[in-house]
């Protein structure tokens, strides 16, 4: 299969590319599969909508929670310390 097929045809890996881009900066050669991927998939630009809208929905959660001195009951910190543990090694 060609370089360029190859590309079109990879979702996971446009996924992964969409995901890191919201994180930090894509590489050229990685903006570019980037694009030609979603030139021909609507799915992935649905997804990279949709990926975006959570992303700044969370944000805004979080930064609205940091100036209300939101926190966690502690009970909650409790049980979830619990299962964490319970599942470490």
């Amino acid at each position: 299969m060609g370089k360029i097929k190859k590309i079109q045809n990879d979702c996971h890996r446009a996924t992964y590319l969409i995901e890191k881009g919201q994180q930090t900066p894509l590489s050229i050669g990685e903006r570019i599969e980037l694009v030609i991927h979603l030139a021909g998939c609507g799915i992935c630009r649905l997804y990279k909508r949709q990926s975006r809208w959570i992303s700044q929905a969370l944000r805004g959660l979080f930064h609205a929670s940091a100036g209300h001195g939101a926190s966690l009951d502690e009970d909650v910190k409790r049980e979830m310390q619990e299962k964490i543990n319970e599942r470490l090694p």
